[in-house]
């Protein structure tokens, strides 16, 4: 039988490896060369839409996407998921379900934009696995060909030998660390009775898989996509989580030892804040001890910018205070939920330009359009993001380049974006810019100041409102920063 296909497809396929090849030869590659390889899987396995999700230190993040999966760019993923752990310790290493099976993971966000089914495959590199590929599909009932199969196949095979050579990758500097196949998991039947009991869940109950396999699950167990909390009879206290594997009445069930609080950064948040802290301290206390031992001597002009110096200091100061309290507090996600609830963005965004300093709403094009739905969150913490990633923008941009500010919605999310000319963001740093404390190296961007906590904040308190944040190198030059938040009317809005 003759390929249906064109045979432009395969040409611009090998094209573009070959692109990726080349990179990788001449010493590149990265961020660069993984999101080449995202765009080709998306032509390769005539699919809509692609995105790869890297193993991190804490949980996976969307770090390259295309196609109809270009809105999750960012995302947090949450690795530990018994639904994930499920689809991905199960099966072939090409795997195909309906995308409304991944429940929690967002397959409902998938089936409202018309993406029904999923293909993925997990990368690993010298035997360890480093993330997943994953292509979306419109039809619930297709199946993907063996051509398709082996295509997928074959790019979570270059993305490993990518990961292997170690250039640029991974994105984060200390992941992948989490292994969503590797922590300790269980199956069980429909009567609770063990079916597979793994090596880390011996380990971490002195329970061997002789012993379990079998018996009675011995913990609590969960309900919904619950998570609870048990004290072993050794002392040990162990998180638990379950969930139906798909097409099957057995349940998952993934458990890890609690973890400790996180160290606070104490010495690094000293040294990296002091100058900070001081400058603004100093000008107050000069503009004041000026208005206090020469005011007769000082015109009402002086006297008036004396007292816009001071105010305009302490907002910085007030605003800096505010990041750094936010930086060294608890660093779970959890939010007070009677601080989410529904609101108009479009209001909020206008209100919070004006609350921008007149330097930066005269570089701000605002471009919003008359209305939008509402969305789910805490409206008063859009101040901030929006300040901070001006400011970020801002910072970035000789002679404060123009920056606009525009928003949309989509059927699960409302979004809005900062996008600036300025000298933009080389691929591997869209990622660490996120981290706490982070900054660019080079000595003239240094100079604008700051403590590396602007956007580690942002992500943050959008993460909080079970929305999502992402960097991206604008085409033609400069920086675009989307956040994305649940729509008020959207079925599953409290999941991110």
């Amino acid at each position: 039988m003759v390929d249906a296909r064109p045979p432009v497809e395969g040409s611009a396929v090998f094209g573009a490896l070959t692109e990726v090849v080349e990179q990788l030869n001449a010493g590149d590659g990265g961020l660069a060369a993984l999101q080449r390889t995202v765009d080709v899987s998306v032509v390769a396995t005539g699919a809509t839409g692609a995105a790869f999700i890297e193993y991190a230190h804490d949980n996976g993040r969307v770090v390259a996407v295309a196609g109809d999966l270009d809105w999750a760019l960012g995302r947090r993923v949450d690795l530990p998921h018994p639904t994930l752990r499920g689809l991905l310790q199960y099966g072939s290493r090409v795997r195909e379900f309906p995308s409304s099976l991944m429940g929690a993971l967002g397959g409902h966000q998938l089936d409202s934009r018309g993406l029904h089914r999923i293909m993925a495959a997990e990368v690993s590199a010298s035997g360890t696995a480093v993330g997943v590929i994953g292509v979306s599909y419109p039809d619930a009932e297709g199946a993907a060909d063996p051509d398709q199969r082996a295509a997928l196949g074959f790019l979570a095979s270059f993305l490993s030998l990518q990961y292997g050579l170690g250039r640029g990758l991974p994105v984060y500097r200390d992941g992948p660390a989490i292994d969503p196949a590797a922590g300790p998991f269980a199956l069980i039947d429909a009567e609770q009775r063990v079916r597979s009991w793994n090596p880390a869940a011996a380990l971490l109950t002195a329970r061997s898989a002789e012993t379990a396999i079998g018996a009675p699950w011995p913990f609590p167990l969960p309900v919904a996509d619950e998570t609870v909390e048990h004290r072993m009879a050794c002392g040990t206290w162990i998180e638990i989580r379950a969930a139906r594997v798909p097409g099957s009445t057995d349940r998952a069930v993934s458990f890890q030892a609690r973890p400790e609080q996180p160290s606070d950064g104490r010495d690094l948040f000293i040294a990296l804040t002091g100058h900070e802290l001081r400058t603004p301290i100093t000008v107050i206390r000069g503009y004041t001890d000026t208005l206090v031992d020469h005011w007769e001597s000082l015109d009402e002009g002086a006297r008036r910018e004396a007292i816009f110096v001071v105010g305009q200091r302490t907002r910085e100061l007030s605003r800096l205070v505010d990041r750094l309290l936010n930086a060294v507090g608890d660093d779970g996600t959890g939010v007070d939920s009677a601080t989410l609830m529904p609101f108009d963005l479009v209001e909020t965004l206008m209100a919070a330009v004006g609350e921008l300093s007149a330097e930066q709403r005269r570089s701000l094009k605002v471009m919003l359009p008359p209305s939008l739905p509402k969305t789910h969150g805490d409206r008063t913490s859009l101040v901030t993001v929006l300040a901070e990633l001006v400011t970020n923008a801002g910072k970035y941009s000789p002679n404060w380049v123009e920056v606009e500010l525009t928003a949309g919605a989509d059927p699960q999310t409302v979004w809005f974006r900062v996008a600036d000319r300025g000298t933009g963001i080389r691929p591997e740093h869209v990622e660490r810019a996120f981290e706490r404390f982070w900054q660019l190296e080079t000595g003239d961007q240094r100079t604008g100041g700051g403590v590396g906590l602007g956007l580690y904040l942002v992500r943050r308190i959008v993460e909080r409102q079970h929305g999502w944040v992402s960097l991206r190198p604008r085409r033609g030059g400069g920086t675009v920063a989307e956040v994305r938040l649940p729509r008020a009317d959207a079925d599953g809005h409290g999941e991110a």
